[in-house]
């Protein structure tokens, strides 16, 4: 069982950064790879950067590649997503997630948290 908890959200102007943080507890974390999704208002939740339990594979949503990095810390059972150049359309709750190993999909994926919005102004 792997509880999850983010927090980094916040009021943002376009352009600017945020660093989301998801903190997990539960003796398994470090055996699961770890997913960001988002969901906008009236949108689907959709799929943001994933890695797996070692770093070693990474993926990333097109709309965000070279401005958003997902990195993980085991020894602090937290994974992070640093969101850089925030446009609006990057507005929407973040919800980290765990899973047995990097996927898009959000039905890979057994442990969700409660999501942490993030506003950014233009």
């Amino acid at each position: 069982q792997v509880q999850l908890v983010e927090s980094g959200g916040g009021l943002v102007q376009a352009g600017g950064s945020l660093r989301l943080s998801c903190t997990a507890s539960g003796r398994t974390y470090n055996n699961y790879a770890m997913g960001w999704f988002r969901q906008a208002p009236g949108k689907e939740r959709e799929f943001v950067a994933a890695l797996s339990w070692n770093g070693g594979s990474t993926d990333s949503a097109g709309s965000v590649k070279g401005r958003f990095t997902i990195s993980r810390d085991n020894a602090k059972n937290t994974v992070y997503l640093q969101m850089n150049s925030l446009k609006s359309e990057d507005m929407a709750v973040y919800y980290c997630a765990a899973g047995p190993s990097v996927s898009r999909f959000k039905s890979h994926y057994a442990y969700w948290g409660q999501g942490t919005q993030v506003t950014v102004s233009s």
